[in-house]
C-alpha cells in the first residue's frame, strides 16, 4: 500500500470515527437543551468568582451572570417566545422557503438546473457552486437558503452525491464567509466600523482621528476567492465524494430531482418562467436606480447594509422564485388552480418542521449562553493571553487567526466576536506597529474557516435538515465530518497565504496598510 493510501485510509477512519460519535449525540434539539442546561450550571457555579479581565464593553472586571438567580431566570422565561421568534436564521429561512417550495413544488427549479446541466460539465459543476456560494456573500445569508440546497440538487441531477454537492456550497458560502467576488459584501463595512472604534482606543493620540475605509481588505478578499475555490475543488472532487460514494442515497424518491430530459411542455414553461423573472429584475432595476429611489440608504448608496434593497434581500428572492414558479406550473400544466400555489408552500412549511424544533431550543441555548458572558470571558482571556506572549509578528497573526477559530466554535456572531477581542487585539498590535486593517484581514481569516464545523452556527441545523433529505441517517456528526477536511484546510491554506501576501508587501484594499502609523 504506499503512503498516500495510507494517509487516505486513515483520514477515513478518523472521519468515520467523528461521524459515528458525533451521530451517537441526542438528537439536536435535546443537545440544545442539554447545553442549555450545563450553561445555566456553569454561570452559577462562576457567578461568585472575581476576574481581573476587562470587559471592554463597559470598562469593568468581567462578571459571570448567574442564570438560574430569581431575576434572571424569570427575564429568561419572559422573554422565551420573543428569543425564538426573534431568531435571526428562522424568519429569513421560513420567509424564502415559501417562495423557494412554490418553485420547487410546480417542477421551476428542477427544470432549470436540468437544462443548465445539459450544456454544462460535469468536471466544472465543483468550482462553479463555490464561487456561487461565495457570491452569495452580497445577499447576506442567503447562500444558506438557496445556495446550499440548490448545491444538492445540481449534484444529484448530474449523477453525483448530493451531500458532496451540500458540503461544497457550505464550503463556499461559510467557510469562505470573508471572501468577496466582484463586489463587497454587508460584511466589509460591518467590520470596518468596529476595527475604527478599537483602533480609538490605542494610547496614540493620533489614533482618535483614525478613518477606517470599509474595503480596507477588499484587494486581499478578492485574491482569497481562487484559493477558496482551488481548496474546495480538490477536497470536493478527490476526498469528499468519493469518501460518500459508501453512504447511501436513501432520502423519499418522490421527493428527489429527477435527472430525465426535458419534454415540449417543461421547455416551454421554463421559457416564460424565465422571462418572468427577467422582467422582474427589469422592474426592481428600474425602481433601484434613480438617485433619490426609496430602495437607497440615506447616503444615497445600494449595497449598504441599512439600505431597504440589501434589507429586502429575503423578500426579494421570495417573489423572484414565487413568480417563475407560478408561470411555470400553469403554462407547463403542473399548476391548475391557485390552490396548487398555496399547497406548495403548505408542503414547503412541513419540511421545515424538524428545523422548527431544533431552531426553538437553539435560539434558547444562544440567547443563555450571551446572558451568562462566559463566551465574551473565554473570547478576552484568548487575546489576554496572546498580548501576554509578546510572539514574533507572524507568530502573532497566526495565533491570532487560530484565537479566532476557537472564539468561533463558541460565539457565531462575526461583529459580536470582533466587539470583543478587537478592542484588545487592535490597539495591542498597533503597538507593535501592525495596523487595524492587517489585524482585521487576520481576524475574517479565522472566522471563516471553522464556520462551517460548529453545530453553535446558527444555520447548522438547517443544513443537516438539507442533508436529511437525501440521507435519513445524518446527524451533527455525519456534518462536522462531512466540512472538517474543508476547515482544516482552509486554516491552513488561508493562514499560510495571508503571511505569504503580507511578506510580499501587496495592496489589503483600498486606503489601508501594513504598518502603523501609516507611512
Amino acid at each position: 500500500m504506499t503512503s498516500s493510501a495510507v494517509k487516505t485510509s486513515w483520514l477515513n477512519r478518523s472521519l468515520n470515527a467523528i461521524e459515528r460519535i458525533g451521530n451517537k449525540l441526542p438528537d439536536p434539539a435535546i443537545l440544545f437543551a442539554l447545553l442549555m442546561f450545563f450553561v445555566w450550571g456553569l454561570s452559577w457555579a462562576l457567578s461568585g468568582v472575581t476576574f481581573t479581565d476587562i470587559d471592554p464593553r463597559t470598562g469593568q472586571p468581567f462578571q459571570v451572570k448567574n442564570l438560574l438567580e430569581g431575576a434572571a431566570f424569570a427575564d429568561f422565561m419572559a422573554k422565551m417566545v420573543s428569543t425564538f421568534v426573534n431568531f435571526p436564521p428562522l424568519g429569513v429561512v421560513l420567509v424564502a422557503m415559501l417562495g423557494l417550495g412554490v418553485a420547487e413544488y410546480t417542477g421551476f427549479i428542477n427544470a432549470g438546473l436540468r437544462s443548465i446541466l445539459a450544456v454544462t460539465s460535469k468536471k466544472l459543476l465543483t468550482p462553479v457552486l463555490i464561487a456561487v456560494g461565495i457570491l452569495s456573500h452580497v445577499a447576506v445569508d442567503a447562500g444558506y437558503v438557496l445556495v446550499i440546497p440548490l448545491g444538492a440538487v445540481i449534484f444529484y441531477a448530474a449523477g453525483r452525491h448530493p451531500l458532496a454537492g451540500i458540503a461544497a456550497a457550505f464550503a463556499g458560502v461559510s467557510g469562505g464567509f470573508a471572501a468577496t467576488l466582484f463586489v463587497p459584501s454587508s460584511l466589509d463595512p460591518l467590520l470596518a466600523g468596529l476595527t475604527q472604534a478599537s483602533a480609538r482606543l490605542s494610547a496614540d493620540p493620533a489614533a482618535a482621528s483614525l478613518v477606517i475605509n470599509p474595503l480596507n481588505n477588499y484587494y486581499f478578499t478578492t485574491a482569497s476567492v481562487l484559493l477558496i475555490v482551488i481548496v474546495g475543488w480538490v477536497l470536493t472532487d478527490k476526498f469528499v465524494e468519493p469518501r460518500l460514494q459508501q453512504t447511501k442515497v436513501d432520502g423519499d424518491p418522490d421527493q428527489l430531482p429527477s435527472m430525465d430530459p426535458l419534454t415540449d411542455d417543461e421547455r416551454k414553461g421554463l421559457r416564460y418562467a424565465l422571462l418572468s423573472m427577467l422582467a422582474a429584475i427589469a422592474a426592481l432595476v428600474v425602481v433601484v436606480w434613480p438617485e433619490n429611489s426609496a430602495w437607497r440608504a440615506s447616503t444615497g448608496e445600494l449595497t449598504a447594509a441599512s439600505a431597504p434593497l440589501m434589507q429586502s434581500i429575503v423578500g426579494l428572492i421570495f417573489v423572484f422564485f414565487l413568480l417563475p414558479g407560478i408561470v411555470y406550473g400553469y403554462v407547463s400544466g403542473k399548476v391548475k388552480t391557485h390552490k396548487d400555489v398555496v399547497q406548495g408552500m403548505t408542503k414547503a412549511m412541513s419540511g421545515m418542521g424538524y428545523y422548527i424544533v431544533m431552531a426553538f431550543f437553539c435560539a434558547q441555548f444562544i440567547f443563555a449562553f450571551g446572558q451568562s458572558n462566559l463566551g465574551a470571558l473565554l473570547a478576552i482571556k484568548g487575546a489576554n493571553y496572546l498580548q501576554e506572549m509578546a510572539f514574533p509578528m507572524a507568530v502573532n497573526l497566526i495565533g491570532l487567526v487560530l484565537l479566532t477559530a476557537t472564539v468561533n466554535l463558541l460565539i457565531g456572531s462575526a461583529s459580536a466576536k470582533w466587539a470583543l477581542i478587537g478592542a484588545v487585539l487592535v490597539p495591542m498590535l498597533m503597538q507593535l506597529g501592525v495596523s487595524p486593517d492587517l489585524t482585521q484581514a487576520a481576524y475574517r481569516v479565522g472566522d471563516s474557516s471553522t464556520n462551517i464545523i460548529t453545530p453553535l452556527m446558527p444555520y447548522f441545523p438547517l443544513i443537516v435538515v438539507f442533508c436529511q433529505k437525501y440521507v435519513k441517517s445524518t446527524g451533527i456528526g455525519t456534518l462536522v465530518a462531512l466540512m472538517l477536511p474543508y476547515s482544516i484546510a482552509l486554516l491552513v491554506c488561508w493562514t499560510s497565504f495571508l503571511i505569504l501576501y503580507w511578506m510580499l508587501g501587496l495592496p489589503l484594499g483600498i486606503g489601508s496598510s501594513y504598518v502603523y502609523p501609516a507611512p
